[in-house]
C-alpha cells in the first residue's frame, strides 16, 4: 500500500516512521510539503504539524476518515487534511493553490 501511495504522489524525498524522526527528516531535507499521518505512533499527527508550523507546508492524512476535523487541522496549522485513498499529487496541488 505504501508503495502504491509513492507512486501516485510522484517524488517523495524522505519517509519517516515516528514523529520524532519526521520532524528531523522535516527539517533536514526541506520539502515543499511534508506529508504527516494523523495516527504516528509515538504522537499525534496533530502535534507535529505544531511543531512543524512556520517551517513547512503540511498535510495531515489518514486512511481512516474523520468527521468535523476542519477545527483541529486549523488549529494545528496544517494546511488541510487528505484522505489516503485520495492522496494524489492533483490533490495536494489543489489544496496548497486553495490556501
Amino acid at each position: 500500500r505504501d508503495a502504491e501511495l509513492r507512486q501516485r504522489l510522484g517524488r517523495v524525498v524522505g519517509e519517516a516512521g515516528d514523529a520524532e524522526s519526521a520532524v528531523r527528516l522535516t527539517r533536514t531535507l526541506r520539502p515543499a510539503v511534508a506529508l504527516l499521518d494523523i495516527g504516528l505512533p509515538d504522537r499525534s499527527g496533530f502535534e507535529v504539524a505544531e511543531q512543524l508550523a512556520g517551517e513547512t507546508r503540511v498535510v495531515l492524512i489518514s486512511s481512516r476518515g474523520h468527521a468535523d476535523l476542519g477545527k483541529r487541522v486549523r488549529e494545528s496549522g496544517a494546511l488541510g487534511f487528505i484522505r489516503k485513498e485520495d492522496l494524489s499529487g492533483e490533490a495536494i496541488l489543489a489544496l496548497l493553490e486553495a490556501v
